[in-house]
């Protein structure tokens, strides 16, 4: 049977962790087709976050396990977990589970039955069902406008936090993403389509957390500046 880790990266996340990863793994029991495992990978949290994890992998040690780094940095923590991880398959999640679970199907099934090296949620293709404020739907699309003017990407959704790789990608293509923060799903696709990986596209129905840690216009004018630094390095291609 395949194999796949769940993972959720998070940071001072206390208060929904249990919450979220005993409704994760509920879900994947019912509908999953694959041997899986929820994988928390805490990135430096100064609340209670870790002692959360440690007791839920210590519950469940069947199905649990907690990863920890002393740096913050979703990226960071992501490309530990995937890179560390046996799976045949690794995908992830935002902690607050606002994409509905039901995607994950699909979104394991394209690089575990499908052939495809990445799989992302796309907020914006034609099948999605989104909730989310103006302010940051503009800023969305405004960013992935500004990706394609770049580098003539086609994928239609660079940051929602739902992803997929499959195991020897992740060992190919991680190695070279290079930042540790918000920008490592961002990079990560535009490393993979320009390398000659194989990406495809979920629909997905997505609720706006209210709590989301990304900064506007911060975070967006931080991005844009390492979009430009990344236009002019040298990208790897898949191996022949």
């Amino acid at each position: 049977m395949k194999t796949v880790d769940l993972v959720i990266p998070c940071y001072n996340e206390e208060r929904i962790l249990a919450e979220s990863v005993e409704k994760l793994r509920a879900w994947a029991a019912a509908n999953l087709p694959y041997r899986w495992r929820v994988v928390v990978a805490d990135n430096a949290s100064t609340d209670g976050t870790l002692a959360v994890a440690q007791r839920l992998a210590e519950r469940h040690p069947d199905d649990v396990a907690c990863l920890h780094l002393d740096r913050k940095g979703r990226g960071r923590a992501l490309k530990k977990a995937w890179l560390d991880s046996p799976a045949d398959a690794m995908c992830y999640m935002d902690v607050d589970l606002s994409t509905d679970l039901a995607m994950v199907v699909p979104l394991l099934a394209g690089v575990l039955d499908e052939g495809c090296d990445v799989a992302y949620g796309s907020r914006v293709s034609r099948g999605s069902d989104i909730e989310r404020s103006w302010k940051r739907e503009i800023n969305s699309r405004g960013y992935i406008a500004f990706i394609k003017l770049l580098f003539w990407t086609k994928f239609a959704d660079a940051q929602c936090g739902f992803k997929a790789m499959a195991h020897d990608a992740a060992q190919q293509i991680l190695p070279h993403v290079e930042d540790g923060e918000w920008f490592f799903d961002t990079e990560l696709l535009i490393i993979a389509e320009k390398g000659g990986y194989r990406l495809k596209e979920v629909p997905v129905r997505w609720v706006e957390d209210p709590d989301s840690r990304v900064k506007f216009p911060q975070d967006i004018i931080k991005m844009a500046r390492q979009l430009i630094k990344l236009r002019f390095r040298s990208l790897p291609k898949r191996p022949a």
